[in-house]
């Protein structure tokens, strides 16, 4: 990567890495996002069935879809406390940004529930990438956060992202409405534990930056040690 990708800032959430034989998630610095502007600048959603709720700044045409996709990443990197936070990732393959993994935390000391939102470059789609972005953000939730359960909803024509919840270890949740594009749609849930999780726990993911970071969101973990141990101790210990 380029220095500019590997600079230490002086916010420790934006120097969080998850790496794995792959690609890496890597704290979404501005330097990153830049390098990412292009892709949004081109189109992530396209063509229907479209993947994402409203509202949703991908949807939007010309420069304001990219400025306000921005925005919003910028917004949300600011608002951060006990009840909510959201870590932004760059998906990085080859040394090339190829879109974003999040991580959100609503109420996060008191449930230790974690949700997730990825997109993709359209033409890294349909090479087993989102699977291993979900399978690297996991990690991070349940080994490096010490998350008790972890959350997913795509709408029931999104099977891109149907068939990676299934196939890493979540289980059917119910289902629900949200709009997209204006329109009613419906949603399936999903949802997998930390038990569920540990039996298919990868062994090559390497974290870094975590401990740090936890400090910020309001996760106290004791006397473990972020990223490097295998206790389920409790985020709320």
């Amino acid at each position: 990567m380029s220095s500019a990708a590997e600079t230490v800032s002086s916010y420790p959430p934006l120097n969080v890495r998850v790496r794995m034989p792959g690609l890496s998630l890597l704290g979404a610095t501005d330097a990153l996002l830049e390098r990412l502007v292009p892709t949004v600048r081109k189109g992530v959603a396209t063509q229907a069935p479209w993947p994402f709720d409203d509202p949703m700044s991908l949807y939007k045409d010309g420069p304001e879809r990219e400025w306000s996709w921005l925005r919003r990443i910028w917004t949300g990197r600011g608002r951060v406390d006990d009840g909510f936070w959201r870590l932004y990732f760059v998906v990085v393959v080859d040394d090339e940004p190829v879109g974003m993994q999040d991580l959100i935390g609503v109420d996060f000391s008191v449930h230790g529930t974690v949700t997730t939102f990825s997109w993709l470059s359209p033409e890294m789609r349909g090479r087993g990438l989102g699977r291993l972005m979900r399978q690297a953000v996991l990690h991070l939730a349940f080994e490096g956060l010490g998350a008790r359960e972890a959350e997913s909803e795509a709408f029931v024509d999104n099977h891109a992202s149907n068939r990676v919840s299934a196939a890493v270890g979540y289980r059917p949740n119910g289902s629900g409405r949200a709009t997209r594009r204006g329109e009613p749609a419906e949603l399936n849930r999903w949802l997998l534990t930390r038990e569920r999780w540990l039996p298919g726990r990868r062994d090559d993911v390497e974290l870094a930056g975590v401990a740090a970071c936890l400090p910020v969101l309001g996760i106290r973990r004791g006397d473990r040690s972020a990223g490097g141990g295998t206790l389920p101790i409790s985020p709320a210990s």
